[in-house]
C-alpha cells in the first residue's frame, strides 16, 4: 500500500517541462482570447464612458443601443436573410453534390475513376484566373443573383476526396447485401451509406455551413443589387463606411450625442455576424476530430 502512494504521488508531481507547457498554452489562449473579449466590451461601452477610461480594459458600463442600432438597420436584416439562404440552400447542394461525387469516385467499377480523381486533383492546384471565372459566371446569368455565392463554389474538390477515402474504407459487404435486396446505387448512398456516416457528414456539413456563411468574395465581384449581398458584405460597408466617415448613418451618429458610440455599433455588428456560427460549434465538436480521421487515411 505504501509503495502504491508512493507511485501515484510521483505521477502527480509535475516536472518542470510540463508546468512550462502549461504556462505557454495558457499564455497562448490569453492572448488568442483577448481580441474577442476586447470586441465583447467595446460593444456595450458608450462615448463617454469610453472616453473617461482609456485603455478601455474592463466592461464599465453595459449599453446595448450599438445591438439595437444594428438589429433595426433595414440593411443588416436583409443582409441577415440572404446569407440565411445562402447558408442553408448552398451548405444542402455542397453537401449533396460532394457525397454524390465522392461515393461515385470511390467505386472501383466507375470507368474512368483514376481519370476524374486526377482532374479533380488538378483543380486543387491550379484555376482557370479570375476573368475567365467572371467571364462564366455573367454568360450563364448569374450576375448580380444569389446563385452566384451558390453555383461557382459548389464543390471543395479538398473535401471531396477526403470523402472518396472515407467511402472507400467502407465494407463492400455493406452495398452488397443492399444491392441483393434490390436497392439502387442512388438508394444505397441515402439508405446506407449516409446514415452510418453521421459524424463524417456532420463535420463537412459544419465546413461547408462555415463557408457559405463567410461568403463575401463572390457577393463581391458578382452582386450590385444592395438587397442581394450577404452579411459580409453588409459588415465589410459598416466597417468601411466607420473608417472613412462616409456612411449618412454613422456620421449622423458621430453628430448626435444621444445616438449610439461608432466604435460600438462597429464592435456590436462583428458579434451579430460571427456569433451564429460560433454557437454551432459546440453542439457538432465532438465529430470533428472523428469526423476527419475517418477520411483521412487511405487503406
Amino acid at each position: 500500500m505504501d509503495n502504491e502512494e508512493i507511485i501515484v504521488r510521483r505521477k502527480k508531481k509535475p516536472d518542470v517541462f510540463t508546468v512550462l507547457a502549461y504556462m505557454v498554452l495558457v499564455i497562448l489562449a490569453l492572448l488568442t482570447l483577448f481580441p474577442f473579449y476586447s470586441v465583447v466590451i467595446l460593444s456595450v461601452t458608450n462615448t463617454g464612458t469610453y472616453a473617461a477610461h482609456s485603455p478601455y480594459m474592463l466592461p464599465y458600463v453595459f449599453d446595448f443601443s450599438a445591438f439595437r442600432e444594428v438589429v433595426n438597420d433595414p440593411y443588416f436584416r436583409q443582409s441577415l436573410k440572404v446569407t440565411l439562404f445562402n447558408t442553408f440552400v448552398g451548405t444542402f447542394l455542397n453537401m449533396a453534390v460532394s457525397v454524390m461525387a465522392a461515393y461515385a469516385l470511390s467505386r472501383k467499377r466507375l470507368a474512368g475513376r483514376k481519370g476524374f480523381t486526377i482532374m479533380i486533383l488538378v483543380t486543387m492546384l491550379f484555376s482557370g484566373g479570375l476573368v475567365p471565372t467572371y467571364l462564366t459566371v455573367k454568360s450563364y446569368g448569374l450576375q448580380n443573383s444569389a446563385w452566384a455565392m451558390i453555383f461557382p463554389c459548389m464543390i471543395n474538390s479538398y473535401y471531396v476526396l477526403i470523402m472518396k477515402n472515407y467511402f472507400m474504407t467502407l465494407p463492400d459487404s455493406l452495398e452488397e447485401a443492399a444491392k441483393i435486396d434490390g436497392a439502387n446505387d442512388f438508394q444505397v448512398l441515402i439508405r446506407i451509406i449516409i446514415p452510418v456516416s453521421k459524424p463524417f457528414m456532420a463535420t463537412f456539413t459544419l465546413f461547408y455551413a462555415v463557408e457559405r456563411w463567410n461568403e463575401w468574395w463572390n457577393a463581391y465581384l458578382y452582386i450590385i443589387d444592395k438587397n442581394l449581398k450577404p452579411l459580409q458584405i453588409y459588415l465589410r460597408d459598416l466597417l468601411a463606411a466607420y473608417n472613412t466617415e462616409l456612411a449618412p448613418q454613422l456620421q449622423a451618429m458621430m453628430e448626435n450625442q444621444h445616438s449610439s458610440f461608432p466604435m460600438a455599433v462597429h464592435m456590436a455588428a462583428i458579434l451579430v455576424t460571427m456569433l451564429p456560427i460560433i454557437c454551432v460549434y459546440p453542439f457538432v465538436q465532438k465529430y470533428f476530430v472523428k469526423g476527419i480521421m475517418l477520411g483521412s487515411v487511405k487503406q
